[in-house]
């Protein structure tokens, strides 16, 4: 799709940032988009302004909530357990894979991480706060097996410091390396069922 018109090409532009997609990809669903704008791009651009406008992110928890709604995560006492992952994408990966009953949070990113997340933006200390409030017994910490994410959980390690809680990590099945969002059920579930202590480690 060579045009000259600014307006295409800023689109596809913006959508070549989304994750699997590069210019080629971009290109067909704008001549989707262009060739159906009544059924798609009017829908399309109405579903992203209620979400720009109404969606935000939890600063407690990390989850996504409605903007004048209260988060999930203030009403919800009944596990005693917490799963710290990256990204609101780890979080789905483990729900639907269906090993896993308790608490979330979610970080926002790594320390160092290549996005350049600054550390005042993971939710580290909410976290602190929230394993205070719900007298939790165990922190399963589920971050990447790459750098950052093993840094990352060494540093909660640190923080929270705290010898009557049960600090874990995912185990078996975890590729050095891998990222929690592309593993498959079964890699899943046997992390989980053989998570260790993460001073083993």
């Amino acid at each position: 799709m060579d045009n000259n018109i600014p307006d295409i090409n800023e689109l596809i532009k913006q959508f070549s940032k989304l994750p699997g997609l590069g210019p080629k990809s971009a290109k067909r669903i704008i001549l989707k988009l262009i060739n159906n704008k009544e059924n798609m791009v009017k829908p399309l651009a109405k579903s992203l302004a209620q979400v720009y406008k109404n969606v935000v992110r939890c600063s407690d928890c990390g989850n996504l909530k409605i903007i004048d709604k209260v988060c999930i995560c203030s009403n919800d006492n009944s596990y005693d357990k917490i799963c710290v992952v990256e990204s609101l994408a780890d979080m789905w990966v483990i729900e639907s894979a269906n090993i896993y009953k308790g608490h979330y949070h979610i970080l926002g990113g790594t320390l160092n991480s290549s996005e350049n997340y600054e550390q005042k933006n993971l939710l580290i200390d909410s976290l602190l706060k929230r394993i205070k409030k719900n007298n939790l017994k165990e922190v399963i910490i589920a971050t990447s097996a790459t750098v950052e994410g093993q840094t990352t959980a060494h540093y909660i390690e640190d923080t929270i410091n705290n010898n009557k809680i049960k600090i874990t990590k995912l185990a078996q099945g975890l590729p050095v390396g891998g990222e929690i969002e592309q593993l498959d059920d079964g890699t899943l579930f046997s992390a989980f069922k053989n998570r260790v202590p993460v001073s083993d480690g």
